[in-house]
């Protein structure tokens, strides 16, 4: 898979999608600050959400229409005048785009209906996301499908059925690569509910897609974690570090906390490595010297019998290797040899 300049898999560096979601509040500059912050931080990429309330839902008062879990952060509000709230205009995005390449990081945002879609090819995204959400709408991914760009789809909430329906539907309608990112669609989400052995196993049931993580949890660690497991995407929701009020401000990483998750996800992929044995440098490899080898621990004459008490598997490791130690014992010493040498087969006989 690859976006733009960056080719995107677990052997390259993670691809980080820093998420404005509804951060923004309202505030052109606050969401133009937001592209300076995320480039700050190391982000790969900023994302954006292109919706209104009228192309999610409708103005409906029925209990369906209203957020009824007291859990939740929204409890209470109605979907329209949450989404409402929470909404990006439009007319924001080309100036938000242009500012994320003059800071050098992508720039896309998540597509909600068909219209979004349209708007968004107008101004030639380099990919698209679909949210947990609008994973199961199926006219959503064909009208993806058919920009032919790279799809990024989160999967909280989804069975194994639903993510096969999905890429099935993309795959039909001759998409571009897709990446499903593991999530749990809860804001915050318990870092014990984010069951990332998930990771490996979309990574075996769909061997074609790249395999991320949507991030809702607070912190590093799960991010850290599904390195290990072969993520390759990470999107994680931020705010300025001023911003309390937002819609999404309670679960969001400030400026420093998603460099610090851009710092340990790097970190965590650099550790990763090759499965590469010996010496992993030169620096390492001048260590060898502090290894066990055979040494010559009392002064011995020639014809000396070699035992316990004239030779031991001593550091430092410029000696004979261990191995030949019990074959040596009860062998003569071909010549004087004194207190402190390492010893070599030239020295014993044969």
């Amino acid at each position: 898979m690859q976006i733009l300049d960056r080719r995107i898999s677990p052997s390259e560096k993670p691809y980080v999608i820093a998420e404005v979601s509804a951060n923004h509040g309202g505030d052109l500059n606050r969401a133009l600050d937001m592209v300076a912050a995320a480039a700050e931080a190391g982000a790969s990429a900023v994302k954006f959400q292109t919706y209104t309330a009228d192309t999610i839902t409708i103005r409906c008062d029925r209990p369906e229409f209203r957020i009824e879990n007291p859990d939740s952060l929204w409890s209470g509000r109605t979907l329209h005048d949450l989404y409402d709230e929470a909404h990006m205009p439009w007319e924001w995005h080309a100036r938000l785009f242009e500012e994320a390449r003059k800071y050098g990081i992508h720039s896309f945002s998540s597509a909600f209906d068909e219209t979004a879609v349209d708007y968004l090819e107008a101004l030639d995204v380099p990919c698209y996301k679909v949210a947990s959400f609008e994973h199961t709408f199926i006219p959503l991914l064909e009208k993806v499908a058919q920009t032919k760009k790279p799809v990024i789809v989160s999967c909280g909430l989804a069975t194994l059925e639903d993510i096969r329906e999905t890429t099935q539907a993309l795959r039909e309608a001759a998409s571009g690569p897709v990446c499903l990112l593991a999530c749990t669609s809860n804001y915050p989400a318990a870092i014990e509910d984010s069951n990332l052995r998930r990771i490996p196993a979309l990574r075996v049931a769909f061997p074609e897609c790249q395999v991320g993580l949507s991030d809702h949890t607070i912190g590093n660690t799960a991010a850290i974690a599904a390195v290990a497991l072969g993520a390759s995407v990470f999107e994680k929701h931020f705010k300025l570090a001023d911003d309390n009020t937002s819609v999404d401000a309670a679960f969001s990483a400030t400026p420093a906390q998603l460099k610090e998750y851009v710092d340990a996800i790097n970190d965590a992929w650099s550790a990763l490595g090759e499965a590469k044995f010996g010496p992993a440098s030169a620096a390492e490899a001048q260590s060898t010297q502090f290894r066990r080898s055979i040494y010559v621990v009392a002064d011995i004459t020639e014809g000396e019998i070699f035992t316990t008490e004239n030779i031991r598997c001593i550091r430092p490791g410029l000696g004979l290797h261990t191995k030949h130690f019990r074959s040596i014992l009860g062998k003569t010493a071909t010549c004087a040899i004194d207190h402190g040498t390492p010893l070599n087969l030239e020295m014993v006989s044969s």
